[in-house]
């Protein structure tokens, strides 16, 4: 078993299981010719302490199924994780390890109410209020963004590095997404995050798996 980022002690068990590594999938990513393929890859190279989080604005629920379907196996093989996005009724169909959710979603509350206490949630927030709300309202971790400016929501200004530290006051455990490449990796986790969220630096990159192993060891070396 991978022992890498996330799999380590020195936190309480429930807490020492969430991924640092989130690979963000985008409805072009998964339409990809072999996306399968190459998300199993990027399963394998980032193994324990990562999850692959299908999300794919204007997918039908169908075509999210078929992918959770064929991507679990995957995941399990490699001791990783296989979040979805939104779609609570998808994630109870393929016994996905998490959700991930945002404004347009479900209230926390009642996803939890219908996955249990098992099932990991995510929240997808832009402020530190919005991150110590969904905490208390029973997510397990917020993703917060996005921290840097970023090319796939160019409109909107970076919140900074401040505003991670304040999300995580008390000990929250905070995502950061936005802009974050494998060089900003310490600097997010000197600032309190968690773990980082990767869309563009990972399915941008030549060669997904070597990306995905690039982040993996900038995680080792961060500061915990």
């Amino acid at each position: 078993m991978d022992t890498g980022p996330g799999c380590g002690a020195g936190r309480p068990v429930r807490v020492n299981r969430l991924p640092r590594l989130f690979l963000v999938t985008g409805a072009d990513v998964v339409e990809r010719p072999g996306f399968v393929e190459i998300a199993t890859a990027a399963l394998v190279a980032g193994g324990c302490g990562c999850a692959l989080q299908l999300r794919g604005h204007g997918l039908n629920g169908c075509r999210l199924w078929q992918l959770a379907r064929d991507l679990r196996p995957a995941a399990d093989a490699a001791g990783a994780m296989l979040w979805i996005n939104d779609r609570v009724d998808v994630a109870v169909s393929t016994r996905a390890h998490g959700v991930q959710l945002g404004r347009r979603s479900m209230p926390i509350s009642e996803a939890r109410r219908l996955l249990g206490a098992a099932v990991w949630i995510g929240a997808s927030v832009h402020s530190p209020g919005e991150a110590a709300g969904a905490i208390s309202a029973g997510a397990d971790v917020a993703v917060l963004g996005n921290v840097y400016e970023t090319a796939s929501h160019p409109e909107r200004a970076a919140l900074g590095r401040e505003a991670l530290r304040q999300a995580s006051f008390g000990g929250r455990p905070i995502v950061a997404i936005g802009g974050i490449s494998p060089e900003r990796v310490s600097e997010v986790m000197e600032s309190g995050a968690w773990g980082v969220a990767v869309l563009s630096g990972i399915w941008g990159a030549g060669d997904v798996a070597a990306e995905v192993r690039r982040y993996r060891q900038a995680l080792a070396e961060a500061p915990d």
